[in-house]
This record gives C-alpha cells, sequence and structure tokens, in this order.
C-alpha cells in the first residue's frame, strides 16, 4: 500500500488545506481549522483541462467543510495539474482543439479520452482513498462520497461502481456514452446534474443515463441554459445532499 505523504499546509477562511502525495499521485486534502473529532470524507473529481486547486474544488471544499465539518480532497487526473501530459494526452487534446476550431462535435475525441484518463484514476483513487482513511480524523468505517462534473464524472461513475465504500455521489455534466455499463452497477443515492439546453451534451443521452443508475434514490437537477450556465447553487444542493447522505445533516 503507497503511503499519504504532506508536502505543505497552510489555513484561510476556516479551512486547513494539505497539500499530499500518494506515489507520484498529487492530491489536497480540506479539514477545518479549528481541528474536529473524526469526520465523513467527500472525494471530488475536478473538470476537463483544470486541476485539484481550481476555484470550483476550493468553493466545493469551503461548502463541504465549514457546513458540515467534512473533509474534502481532490487528485490531480493524469495529464492535468502537476501531472506531465503523455505524448497520446498531447495527441488527444490537440485533436480536441481542432473539432472545437472547425465547429465540429467533440464527443468523438472526449469519449475514449476521458475513458483512458478514467481506466488510470479509478485505482488510483481507490489507493488514495485507502491512505485518507489510515488518517485518524477520517479512519477505515467512516462515511464516504464522491462529487464530480465533466471529466470528474467521467472519472467518478466507474470509481463509484467498483468502490463500496462511498455511499453517496454527485455527477452531472459530460458525455454518457461510455459509463452505462457501471450506471448499471451504481446502487447507492445519487444526484445528477443536466443542463436543459446544453449544446454539447445531448439532453436525451443524459435523462438515458440517469434512467440507467441502478439507485433506488436518484433526484435529477435539470436547469434551464447551456453547458457553461450551470448554476452554482448547484453547489449548495449537494452539499445538503451529503449532509443528509453521510449522517450530519445541518440543515
Amino acid at each position: 500500500m503507497r503511503s499519504l505523504q504532506f508536502t505543505a499546509e497552510s489555513s484561510s477562511d476556516g479551512m486547513v488545506e494539505r497539500d499530499f502525495t500518494v506515489g507520484d499521485v498529487p492530491g489536497v486534502l480540506w479539514s477545518l481549522a479549528s481541528g474536529a473529532d473524526r469526520a465523513p470524507l467527500v472525494l471530488m473529481g475536478h473538470g476537463g483541462g483544470t486541476h485539484k486547486k481550481h476555484r470550483a474544488m476550493v468553493g466545493r471544499a469551503h461548502l463541504l467543510v465549514t457546513r458540515c465539518g467534512f473533509h474534502a480532497a481532490v487528485v490531480d487526473a493524469p495529464g492535468h495539474g502537476d501531472r506531465p501530459r503523455t505524448a497520446r494526452d498531447e495527441q488527444d487534446i490537440a485533436a480536441l482543439r481542432r473539432a472545437q476550431t472547425a465547429g465540429e462535435p467533440e464527443s468523438p475525441v472526449v469519449v475514449p479520452y476521458n475513458a483512458r484518463l478514467a481506466e488510470a484514476a479509478v485505482p488510483e483513487y481507490r489507493a488514495v482513498l485507502d491512505a485518507l482513511q489510515e488518517l485518524p480524523e477520517i479512519g477505515a468505517d467512516g462515511p464516504v462520497g464522491y462529487v464530480g462534473m465533466g471529466l470528474g464524472m467521467a472519472i467518478g461513475v466507474p470509481l463509484v461502481a467498483a468502490e463500496p465504500r462511498i455511499t453517496a455521489a454527485v455527477f452531472g455534466m459530460t458525455w454518457p456514452d461510455a459509463l452505462f455499463e457501471a450506471a448499471k452497477q451504481i446502487t447507492v443515492p445519487v444526484e445528477f446534474d443536466v443542463q436543459w439546453d446544453d449544446e454539447r451534451i445531448p439532453r436525451e443521452d443524459a435523462l438515458a443515463l440517469f434512467d440507467t443508475f441502478a439507485s433506488r434514490e436518484k433526484t435529477l437537477h435539470a436547469n434551464a441554459g447551456a453547458h457553461v450556465a450551470w448554476p452554482l447553487f448547484e453547489a449548495d444542493s449537494a452539499t445538503r445532499f451529503f449532509a443528509r447522505h453521510l449522517g450530519t445533516d445541518h440543515g
């Protein structure tokens, strides 16, 4: 088992931010600055082309930590953030840029690219979870959730399908083409975000994936607007969702 090494620490806005590595995978863990007894953990997945400390990750972490007293952690996906890109990564990214410039569909490039990254990232996340659960403030038997949009969902759906320690998940905003088989295996509560007028991800495909989740409790959040118009209040909803399902509902 690969051990966790903390490499930096800072605090602001009521949170302690601790950079870490597990093997060669860099991540960050946010916790209450005041210290706390053992608390649930929410793993997060960042979007494509971003990184573990993108403002979306910091903002979600702040909600989860300061409102619920949770720990929140995210790692850089392969080829993102502090991790080097491979030649294959560069080829896929160049193909995506060409498609975008030409106004062609992105999914023929993004779907296999995300699936390839997810294949590598799922075992990495499981190893990181092993390491984080060795910390006394998290523990091996504490509740664990997962939230990811875009690439974070492409990684998160197969991760949640494979990882029984994750007991609640929030997903949204990515092409579902490669995710249906994994979605059939997910039975934990799910909150699923869809932009009703998404010009990149067909509505009917997103709805078909929602229907495929085997969860007895699943909630669809559909908001009007294009892909980039995802409303920030959905992050508040996700926080309330985890408060309910990870056992510390703060209202």
